[in-house]
This record gives structure tokens, sequence and C-alpha cells, in this order.
């Protein structure tokens, strides 16, 4: 085979590549988050992008798309590619309705409806020679509309409005009306109505109900072109990758199959590079001492120095330093009155009712989930039992001897605080070493904990909340969504934790594996909710 051949062949199989990514390499401040990290990305790999909290998905993420500029290293997208994004963090306009939003994903025809319309109007002052070039565009902006299906634009839209539950709520309904999971449909809908050559989905499933999880399943696992996607609930990911690229001490490692064969495999090559680590270590331990019982001897001099330069050249294995495992335990208040809330007709939600009249009532020891789809009044019910919402009518009555500790969503306060200061803030009677000593429990490393808590991923942000609620003493936990962007060993303590406390729970969760076991009972929210969801 000539050289010429060779380059043919390597060109051509460059073109198969949607994405090449060489020697990338990115960090905030002192912090590295990539050295030297490659990638390659064929059309029709469905890749799960993992890795703990703070190891730097999102912000790969970022990079590839241009949202960010890394600190060296070439990102190379092929011609004509098509890359649909879906962050974490994604806002949407006032003044938009649910069908304008989801319409916006054929800018892209429109603009070529109007170029064509441009051109049509040219022809009649055109001359032969030029009338055939605009002919001859005409055809290809044609093409393309049909190929995109530019006639059947109002019937696609509705056709995913339905499938992910936007249609019940109205397709004329302002963004700004919509909850957190609801907006989070609105921007999946467009995504996928959008039909880029790439998917690029950070954390889908967060704030998603069972039904619409099990659609977007269906859908991603039919899906033709390439995605990357970055999920923390393993049967999701499970069912729709074949590949798995691992994120882990500033490298990026690629494995064949699902989430499961990547732990064996990753499993394996761990026990392999210990099991040599301590082959060696035993190794250099006999040259050593061999060298400092003989060098002083002048008949097993050469012999000692020639231990010594095979000790100079070895190539020593070193082992990465354990990442810390979060370590949950909830302190318990002392033991509250049987009844520990109950409800009297009280009917919840902001300007218009989001349920019918509720009587509920908790008594002590209950564990409950609460289930159902989005824009239902879950958060409302926690935020109505807590009094910081006041109720449309009817009341809410606790119990004696409450202490409750309350877990949102999303972080509340100064996103410009380091993670010592929110802590402080909660504990102002704490010392610094027990402020260190209490985020490091929650998983998080000295950088973390002297980072300003808007630089840090969703989970690592969690992790500081659940670090306040942890630390206090109660007796009733009312937790939003809890499991939301928490890494798989976060997730696994927390679940533990929650099992060992012995206090109450009332819980919103839309993961039927994190809950099942540990929910004493669970309260279908649907039942009682005016929302046609």
């Amino acid at each position: 085979m000539t050289l010429f051949q060779t380059e043919n062949i390597i060109r051509k199989g460059k073109k198969m590549s949607i994405l090449n990514v060489e020697h990338l390499t990115h960090g905030f401040g002192d912090r590295a988050i990539f050295n030297d990290v490659s990638f390659r990305l064929l059309k029709g790999e469905h890749i799960g992008l993992v890795g703990a909290n703070g190891e730097g998905k999102s912000t790969f993420l970022n990079i590839i798309t241009g949202k960010l500029m890394p600190d060296e290293g070439k990102i190379e997208w092929a011609k004509n590619v098509r890359v649909g994004y879906l962050d974490q963090h994604t806002a949407l306009a006032a003044g938009q309705s649910i069908r304008q939003v989801l319409s916006s994903a054929f800018d892209f025809l429109f603009a070529l409806e109007t170029q064509m319309n441009e051109i049509c109007d040219k022809m009649g002052d055109a001359d032969p020679d030029l009338l055939e070039t605009y002919m001859e565009e005409l055809g290809t902006i044609q093409e393309l509309l049909n190929l995109h299906d530019f006639y059947m634009i109002d019937a696609k839209v509705e056709e995913v409005a339905r499938a992910l539950g936007l249609a019940d709520i109205g397709l004329e309904r302002d963004v700004t009306e919509l909850s957190g999971g609801q907006r989070t449909k609105v921007l999946l809908g467009k995504l996928l109505l959008e039909k880029p050559d790439i998917l690029l989905l950070d954390e889908p499933t967060n704030y998603l109900d069972a039904e619409h999880i099990e659609w977007l399943r269906r859908y991603l696992t039919e899906y033709e072109n390439a995605f990357i996607l970055i999920s923390h609930d393993i049967p999701f990911l499970n069912s729709v990758i074949n590949l798995i690229y691992h994120m882990d001490r500033q490298e990026l490692n690629r494995y064949v199959g699902d989430y499961d064969k990547f732990q064996e495999v990753y499993a394996m090559k761990k026990a392999q590079l210990e099991a040599a680590y301590n082959r060696q270590q035993k190794e250099i331990a006999d040259l050593k001492d061999f060298v400092a019982r003989n060098k002083a001897r002048v008949s097993t001099r050469n012999m000692a120095m020639s231990r010594q330069k095979k000790l100079d050249k070895m190539d020593v294995i070193e082992l990465a330093a354990e990442k810390p495992r979060p370590e949950f335990c909830f302190r318990e208040a002392r033991t509250p009155g049987r009844i520990l809330f109950e409800t009297r007709d009280l009917v919840i939600g902001y300007e218009e009712p989001l349920s019918s009249p509720l009587n509920l009532s908790m008594e002590r020891g209950q564990k409950i989930a609460l289930i159902g789809a989005n824009g239902i009044g879950k958060t409302t019910l926690l935020k109505s039992i807590l009094g910081l919402i006041p109720p449309l009518s009817g009341t809410v009555e606790q119990g004696d001897y409450l202490e409750i500790g309350y877990f949102e969503q999303e972080m509340s306060g100064s996103a410009d605080n380091s993670c010592i200061q929110e802590i402080w803030q909660e504990f102002p009677g704490y010392t610094q070493y027990e402020v260190r000593s209490a985020l490091a429990k929650c998983g998080l490393t000295t950088k973390h904990i002297e980072s300003q808590v808007r630089v840090l991923s969703g989970g690592e942000q969690a992790k500081v909340r659940l670090c306040k609620l942890i630390n206090r003493n109660t007796n009733l936990l009312l937790l939003d969504e809890p499991t939301n962007h928490l890494d798989v060993d976060a997730k696994e303590e927390l679940r533990r934790a929650l099992l060992e406390y012995r206090g109450s729970l009332l819980m919103v969760c839309h993961e039927p594996d994190f809950y099942h076991g540990l929910a004493t009972d669970v309260w279908d929210c649907t039942k009682w909710t005016t929302k046609v969801i």
C-alpha cells in the first residue's frame, strides 16, 4: 500500500466522524478539569458520558459547542453538522408561547422561505443566464424545505407537544408561567423538532415525570443520528446507549457497552493496576534493601550500583488518590407529636387553583413519596405545608415539636458566596475546621470547598445544600427532587441515609428506583390536581 493510499484512507475515515477533539486541556484557576483529552464521535453512536459530580461533563459539552474556550486543544466539527444542545441552565424568554418556542425550531426553514421569496421577486427582471441560476437556487431551497417537512410544521409541533404532555397545558400558554419540569419539556420538544445531526443532552430526565421519561427512552432508542447523553439515571442510561465515555481524573476513556459492562471492565482495570503497583512496590523495597546492605562492601558494590541504576530507570506506577465518597447522616431532633401536619379543605395555587380541596394528614414515622406529572403542584404543596405560600383557601395545621428540614430544587442565596460562606451563614457558631469537615463529608474536595458556589456543577451545589440539611436537627424532612444532578455514589448514599433516618419524610421524586423500598406510602398527586397534564 502506498503512502498516498494510506493518507486517502485516513482522510476518508475522518470524513465519517462528526466531531474530532484533539489534545483538549482546560481548567478553572488552579483546578484542572481536562489534561490532553482526545475524542472522536462517529455517526450513529449513542454515547453515555459518565463520571462523578465535578469531573467536567457539562464543561466538556460547553467546550465542544463553543460556549467555552478551552485553554488548549482543537475542536473540529464536520461540515454542515447541525448540533442540538439541551443544557441544565437554558432559559426561555418572557412573552413567548409554547407554540412559538416549539416553532422556533424551524427558524432556519422560515429563513429559507424568505430567501426563496426574494429570489422570486428578482426573477421578473433577470436576464436568461441569471434566470437559470435563480431557478437552480430555487430548486435547491425547495428540496431542503421538502426534506425538512416545512409544509407540515404545525402538525409536527402538535405531535411532539402531545407526546410530551404540552398540548394539555395549552400551546398558547406563556412560557414564564410554566414549572421547571414543563420548561424542560418545552426545550426538549424544540430540540427534537430541530432534528439535529447530533443531540447533546445534559440530564434530560431531571424534572421529567415517569410517563415522559418513557417516551424519551423510546425516542432515543430509535434515534438514527448520534447523541451524547449525561445522566445519573442508570436504568434510563443503560436502555438507550451503546458506548460509555468515562470522565475521571482529567481523562476521558472509552468503553463499549452499557454502564453495567463499563463498571465490570473498570473494576477489572483498577484491580490489575493495583496488583501491578503492589508487585512493583515489593520489587522496589527488595532492591533498596539490597543496595543499602551491599553498597559499602567492595566485593558487592558493583552489584549494588547495578540495582541502583535499575531503581533510577524504573517507571514507577502511581495510584490515583481515592475520591472522597459522600457520607450523609441526618441529625435527629426530639420526637414530635403523633400528627405532623393536617390539612383541612386546603386549595393550593398561586393565581388559580392547582388542587381540589385537600384533607391530608401525615403521622410520625411515615415516609411518603409524592409522584405525578410536572406542574400539578407537588412543590407548591410542600411550600404550602411549610407556610412559604399562603393557600387559596383552607388551612394547614402543623403538629407539636416539629423540626423541619427543607431541601429545595435549586439553590437560593448568593451565587457569589464560597461554599464555606454558605455553611457559615447557616451555622455561624462553627469553626472553619468544622465547616470544612462538614463539606468534606458530603464528598467535596478542598478545591470545591474554597470555590464560589456558582462555578460548581449542579451535583456539587446539591451536596452543599445537603450539607446544610444534615447538620441541622430535624424530625421531618421535606425534600423536593433531592436526586436531581447527584452522581451514582451520592444517590446511593442519600438513599441509605434516608433509610436509616428515624424521623419522617415527605419527598417529591420521579425515580421509582430511588423511592421503592424507602417510602412507606406513595401519594399520586394526579388524583387531586385540577390540571389536565
